[in-house]
């Protein structure tokens, strides 16, 4: 990750983002609260780098295996989390799992 504060911006939360979240952090009643307190903190710290096609992720202080993977709007300075991801050996959810999410029907509203 790189060193160095980006400048601050406004984080918005996908439900999807949430929906993630909620699978691997328990005991959350605001989900789209707490990733956008955990990444707002990881931002102000630096802990951000490249991602793939534009992206940008940002990893969480608290649990270093946690990813949250972002579009950047820097002349808006908004950034809004898409998903999240977890990375190393120990993941709380098989990568199994989270591909049949990928295939399920969308929500309807």
């Amino acid at each position: 990750m790189s060193g160095g504060a980006p400048p601050g911006v406004t984080i918005a939360v996908t439900d999807h983002a949430a929906d993630r979240y909620r699978q691997r952090v328990r005991g959350t009643l605001d989900p789209k609260a707490d990733v956008a307190a955990r990444v707002g903190r990881a931002w102000a710290a630096g802990a951000v780098a490249p991602g793939e096609r534009g992206a940008v992720r940002v990893a969480d202080l608290d649990d270093r295996g946690l990813v949250f993977v972002c579009r950047h709007d820097a002349p808006g300075r908004e950034l809004v989390v898409i998903t999240v991801w977890e990375e190393g050996e120990g993941a709380r959810v098989p990568r199994a799992f989270t591909d049949a999410l990928e295939r399920r029907p969308p929500r309807r509203v």
